[in-house]
């Protein structure tokens, strides 16, 4: 197993690097984003993920071990293979994954070119529990779980507070939508966000 790759960069295309590794040139699948960013002569390190078929071997390169370790995951959901699961690598980030997967939303998988609503579907439910994010400590990132539970929470208490449910889960996503990822896991954070957007439409949704 060819697991990374250290070289110069002698060729690029818009989705594949050409590494010379002791005088042996490696073609290697990338994402768009590592295309843009390599340039000929450029000493690049790729983590890598080797595919064996009866008809060809094919090496996907990433630029953290992250990346490759969701890849691999990606892998082995029912009815994606390799060129899909680069494309989700190629259209969302990890933590972006680990949100999606952790909210129950497949919609940012639909997204993707090649990705059905089944196999959307299957990504959500197959990768449920798997996906471990390193976030940058002081980013204002939160446990995809965590965050997940968050507005569920937040609907109960307005419900509470005599709003309906539906009314209550539509400004919850209206807020979430607008609010900062910091705010997005905290419940009384985005609370306080709802109920100001909430609050002019209160006697409407609780007088009837």
């Amino acid at each position: 197993m060819i697991s990374s790759v250290r070289g110069t960069a002698v060729h690029v295309d818009a989705d594949s690097v050409v590494v010379e590794v002791g005088g042996v040139g490696l073609h290697v699948a990338v994402t768009p984003q590592v295309a843009r960013t390599t340039h000929v002569g450029d000493t690049v390190l790729l983590h890598t993920m080797l595919i064996v078929r009866e008809d060809a071997l094919s090496l996907f390169g990433f630029e953290s071990r992250e990346e490759l370790t969701v890849f691999g995951q990606l892998l082995g959901v029912t009815g994606v293979g390799p060129k899909s699961a680069l494309g989700v690598l190629a259209t969302l980030t990890v933590p972006q994954i680990a949100d999606a997967v952790a909210g129950d939303d497949d919609a940012p998988f639909r997204r993707v070119s090649g990705i059905g609503p089944k196999t959307a579907k299957l990504i959500v439910v197959q990768l449920a529990g798997k996906i471990a994010v390193s976030r940058p400590s002081g980013s204002g990132g939160v446990d995809a779980a965590a965050s997940a539970a968050v507005p569920a929470q937040v609907v109960q208490a307005l419900v509470g507070l005599g709003w309906s449910e539906r009314t209550a889960a539509e400004a919850v996503e209206a807020a979430a939508s607008e609010a900062p990822e910091s705010d997005r896991g905290s419940v009384p954070a985005l609370l306080r966000l709802t109920l100001a957007a909430l609050g002019p439409a209160r006697k409407e949704t609780v007088g009837g």
